[in-house]
């Protein structure tokens, strides 16, 4: 059995997400409003019509291109935690040598209203069956969907302790080359006058995460005052958080969703899971941090369903401001 050196792997995902961004690009004129059609509801999200097409082209791409000498399990939104989906098809999971996690399209709602891009997200590493984690993730990458007023389309990948790289690419012309992009996670040393908040994309929860984030800024930064201090922007796509960050607009993005839920005993799939984060590496490769909200490294499964509570910051000293005071007010706020 042939070894993928990592580089080739980072270009095959690549690849995978231009592929998949494309393929709904060519679609959305005939599909219309049909993208936002509910297909499935799953133990993980809701399926609506525009996930069913990625999905499709994403197996047709491993048919076609994935190498068959290095076998691929695939963990993905949409494919149930019990399914067993590996390419070669038919291969035993025992014989794969790669896991591939994948959010097909990470802010679906923002794609099927045309609102703002949504994102790809990838991320490979070697297979270890149950015992995977978030950890374990070597290659990522992530690319734009863009809305259709848009001509750009950026692409984040990276090899971990490697450093990433972005591109621009320029989906009217594919011949076009793509504009190498320098990120830059922003180093400002607090919070004042900057984009910084915590998902409260849905009613559920959001009341009492608004509280513990108001205590977070007080404490702080204390009173806003005449002029509000931070800047709150809610974008519904994990992945799009990552992307503010990692180009400087926002100093601390976070989705304390599952710890939340817990707190006010609500049943809900609609928090960050493993495929949502996947990318998250690539933060920490850009010089930002990435966490849990108490400080520790992600290391959730690389399943499905397992909710992810997470925090970014745009660099080690906003995570040294924040964090202790983030991890006390957790505590208070949201033991059960």
């Amino acid at each position: 059995m042939k070894t993928l050196s990592l580089e080739r792997a980072r270009r095959l995902l690549c690849s995978l997400e231009a592929h998949i961004r494309d393929t709904l690009l060519a679609a959305r004129p005939a599909a219309g409003a049909g993208f936002a059609r509910i297909a499935a509801v799953t133990a993980a999200d809701t399926i609506y019509a525009v996930d069913k097409l990625s999905e499709d082209a994403i197996f047709a791409w491993f048919d076609a291109h994935w190498p068959a000498a290095c076998p691929v399990q695939i963990i993905m939104e949409g494919i149930e935690d019990h399914e067993a989906v590996t390419f070669p098809r038919g291969t035993p999971i025992a014989s794969t040598t790669w896991k591939c996690i994948l959010d097909p399209i990470d802010g679906t709602r923002n794609l099927m209203y045309d609102k703002r891009s949504a994102w790809v997200l990838g991320a490979l590493a070697p297979q270890r069956g149950r015992r995977n984690h978030l950890g374990d993730l070597v290659v990522a990458a992530m690319t734009e969907i863009p809305t259709s007023k848009m001509w750009r389309s950026d692409q984040i990948s990276g090899i971990r302790g490697r450093g990433c790289r972005a591109e621009a690419h320029d989906v009217r012309d594919r011949s076009t080359p793509p504009q190498r992009l320098r990120l830059r996670p922003s180093q400002a040393t607090d919070f004042r006058h900057g984009f910084a908040s915590f998902a409260r994309f849905f009613p559920d929860g959001k009341a009492l995460t608004a509280e513990l984030e108001e205590a977070l800024w007080r404490e702080l930064h204390g009173a806003s005052g005449a002029s509000p201090l931070v800047f709150d922007d809610q974008y519904i796509s994990t992945g799009g958080q990552i992307a503010e960050l990692l180009a400087g607009h926002d100093r601390l993005l976070g989705d304390l969703r599952p710890l939340v839920f817990a707190r006010l005993g609500i049943t809900s799939s609609l928090t960050c899971h493993p495929y949502d984060i996947c990318t998250a590496f690539l933060l920490a490769e850009a010089g930002g941090v990435i966490e849990s909200p108490d400080g520790r490294p992600l290391r959730a499964p690389l399943d499905t369903t397992s909710p992810v509570a997470w925090v970014g910051y745009a660099n080690p000293t906003l995570a040294r401001l924040a964090r202790p005071v983030l991890r006390r007010l957790v505590g208070s706020f949201l033991s059960p």
